[in-house]
């Protein structure tokens, strides 16, 4: 239970609900607002101040980090399956769930969409020789490639986004950071509970600027590593 809570304050700290600086609601009132036991607010809540989205005082309540320095990452974009390949691995994609959700103010404001349009959420899974590297989590709208199936989820998304619904992915902006794994993560990942993990926040834009897809990843600490290209003009 306290994954979902961290996951709800998380989203309105990203929402700008809690704005860096903001005082958020007490471990008491957090205790009713969710209904649960102080001991898994206060999870929740240790659980955010350790990835640096709140700092606690002790006997000033908790208040939200400011918010966390920002980098550029440039990559030439290669398919999951080409990368495991070249490294004499075999890759695989499960498809948790496919459903179709109503989108909450976060989902609004990073996809550009209408307070409960409808949005396809689609979990999957990639693994590597067997072994799970990452878990995903993908947000599209309806409206922009209706009704995903199964088949098309476990390929490359981007792909079947372009051949199957004539939708091209022409730019993305992505945040990296560390993160712990969770009671999901945990379970989907295969690996300790609080094991280190990177966080990827992924928006995908079409030709026209127009938001397509938003995604979160979490790839394990222990089985992935990131290789930065960058390119640097002559002048």
């Amino acid at each position: 239970m306290h994954a979902y809570i961290k996951e709800e304050l998380l989203n309105q700290i990203k929402a700008n609900k809690y704005k860096p600086g903001d005082k958020i609601p007490t471990e008491l009132e957090l205790c009713k607002d969710f209904n649960v036991s102080r001991t898994t607010v206060r999870t929740a809540l240790n659980q955010l101040t350790l990835e640096g989205y709140l700092v606690r005082h002790q006997g000033r309540c908790t208040f939200v980090a400011d918010q966390k320095l920002k980098q550029t990452l440039t990559q030439t974009v290669k398919r999951y399956s080409d990368q495991v390949a070249i490294q004499g691995k075999e890759a695989k994609i499960f498809v948790l769930s496919i459903t179709v959700i109503p989108a909450n103010e976060y989902l609004s404001q990073q996809l550009e969409a209408a307070h409960n349009d409808p949005i396809q959420c689609i979990e999957r899974i990639r693994k590597a020789n067997g072994e799970p590297t990452q878990y995903e989590i993908a947000y599209i709208p309806w409206n922009v490639a209706p009704g995903i199936t199964e088949t098309q989820a476990a390929s490359s998304l981007y792909a079947s986004l372009k051949n199957d619904f004539q939708v091209h992915v022409a730019k993305t902006i992505e945040h990296i950071e560390i993160t712990l794994a969770d009671e999901i993560c945990s379970k989907h990942l295969d690996c300790e509970l609080h094991a280190p993990c990177f966080y990827i926040e992924t928006l995908a834009e079409n030709e026209n600027q127009e938001k397509v897809e938003y995604s979160r990843a979490y790839f394990r600490g222990d089985k992935t590593n990131f290789v930065i290209e960058r390119n640097y003009p002559s002048s």
